[in-house]
Protein backbone atom coordinates (compact mmCIF):
# COMPACT_ATOMS: atom_id res chain seq x y z
CA UNK A 1 0.00 0.00 0.00
CA UNK A 2 1.25 3.41 -1.03
CA UNK A 3 -0.35 6.50 0.25
CA UNK A 4 0.21 10.25 -0.28
CA UNK A 5 -1.23 13.84 -0.09
CA UNK A 6 -2.34 15.25 -3.45
CA UNK A 7 -1.56 18.67 -2.29
CA UNK A 8 1.84 17.96 -0.59
CA UNK A 9 4.49 19.12 -1.53
CA UNK A 10 3.32 22.07 -4.07
CA UNK A 11 5.87 24.93 -4.53
CA UNK A 12 4.38 28.56 -4.35
CA UNK A 13 6.64 28.99 -7.52
CA UNK A 14 6.11 26.98 -10.80
CA UNK A 15 8.63 28.48 -13.43
CA UNK A 16 8.09 25.05 -15.69
CA UNK A 17 5.45 22.42 -15.38
CA UNK A 18 5.91 19.36 -13.20
CA UNK A 19 4.49 16.47 -14.56
CA UNK A 20 4.38 13.90 -11.56
CA UNK A 21 3.24 9.94 -12.00
CA UNK A 22 1.47 9.12 -8.90
CA UNK A 23 0.64 5.03 -10.10
CA UNK A 24 0.80 3.17 -13.14
CA UNK A 25 0.10 -0.19 -14.55
CA UNK A 26 -0.21 -1.64 -17.36
CA UNK A 27 -1.35 0.99 -19.86
CA UNK A 28 -2.97 3.31 -17.17
CA UNK A 29 -0.99 6.03 -15.74
CA UNK A 30 -2.14 8.34 -13.04
CA UNK A 31 -0.29 12.16 -12.89
CA UNK A 32 -0.42 14.82 -10.89
CA UNK A 33 0.52 17.98 -12.88
CA UNK A 34 1.50 21.36 -11.37
CA UNK A 35 1.67 24.27 -13.65
CA UNK A 36 2.38 27.96 -12.84
CA UNK A 37 1.00 29.96 -15.77
CA UNK A 38 1.47 28.15 -18.32
CA UNK A 39 0.41 27.22 -21.59
CA UNK A 40 0.61 25.15 -24.52
CA UNK A 41 2.93 27.69 -27.22
CA UNK A 42 0.89 29.29 -29.90
CA UNK A 43 0.36 26.89 -32.98
CA UNK A 44 1.19 23.38 -31.29
CA UNK A 45 -1.25 20.65 -30.42
CA UNK A 46 -1.06 17.93 -27.90
CA UNK A 47 -1.90 14.75 -30.40
CA UNK A 48 -1.97 11.91 -27.57
CA UNK A 49 -1.70 8.06 -28.58
CA UNK A 50 -4.35 7.60 -25.44
CA UNK A 51 -7.61 8.93 -24.15
CA UNK A 52 -6.69 11.16 -21.28
CA UNK A 53 -9.48 12.13 -18.30
CA UNK A 54 -8.55 15.29 -16.34
CA UNK A 55 -9.28 17.09 -13.38
CA UNK A 56 -8.48 20.78 -11.91
CA UNK A 57 -8.29 19.94 -8.27
CA UNK A 58 -6.80 23.56 -7.39
CA UNK A 59 -6.48 27.10 -9.52
CA UNK A 60 -7.82 27.03 -12.98
CA UNK A 61 -7.34 26.66 -16.65
CA UNK A 62 -8.67 26.76 -20.25
CA UNK A 63 -8.48 24.18 -22.81
CA UNK A 64 -9.17 24.77 -26.57
CA UNK A 65 -9.86 21.44 -28.64
CA UNK A 66 -9.03 21.50 -32.47
CA UNK A 67 -12.20 22.96 -34.41
CA UNK A 68 -14.03 24.28 -31.48
CA UNK A 69 -14.60 28.07 -31.57
CA UNK A 70 -15.22 28.23 -27.47
CA UNK A 71 -12.64 27.41 -24.70
CA UNK A 72 -13.64 24.81 -22.30
CA UNK A 73 -12.80 26.68 -18.90
CA UNK A 74 -11.99 24.50 -15.89
CA UNK A 75 -11.85 25.37 -12.21
CA UNK A 76 -11.61 23.39 -8.94
CA UNK A 77 -13.50 20.07 -9.27
CA UNK A 78 -14.22 20.42 -13.22
CA UNK A 79 -12.80 17.48 -15.06
CA UNK A 80 -13.10 16.48 -19.27
CA UNK A 81 -12.36 13.28 -20.83
CA UNK A 82 -10.25 13.52 -23.62
CA UNK A 83 -10.28 11.26 -26.29
CA UNK A 84 -6.89 9.53 -28.00
CA UNK A 85 -6.28 11.89 -30.68
CA UNK A 86 -8.06 14.65 -30.04
CA UNK A 87 -6.33 17.41 -30.77
CA UNK A 88 -6.24 19.97 -27.57
CA UNK A 89 -4.23 23.19 -26.60
CA UNK A 90 -3.98 24.32 -22.87
CA UNK A 91 -4.35 28.31 -23.01
CA UNK A 92 -3.72 29.50 -20.12
CA UNK A 93 -3.39 28.47 -16.08
CA UNK A 94 -3.87 30.43 -13.36
CA UNK A 95 -0.70 33.52 -12.65
CA UNK A 96 -1.67 33.56 -9.27
CA UNK A 97 -0.96 30.33 -8.36
CA UNK A 98 -0.14 26.85 -8.91
CA UNK A 99 -3.13 25.22 -11.05
CA UNK A 100 -2.97 20.94 -9.65
CA UNK A 101 -4.09 18.60 -12.08
CA UNK A 102 -5.12 14.81 -11.72
CA UNK A 103 -5.00 12.78 -15.00
CA UNK A 104 -5.40 9.28 -15.68
CA UNK A 105 -4.47 8.04 -18.72
CA UNK A 106 -5.57 5.06 -20.68
CA UNK A 107 -5.90 2.77 -23.80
Amino acid sequence: MERGNIFKGIPAHVPDEIFETIAEEGAVRIERIISGGQSTPEGEWYDQDRSEWVMVLKGSAEIIFEGERDAIILTAGDYVNIAAHRRHRVIRTDIDGPTVWLAVHYP
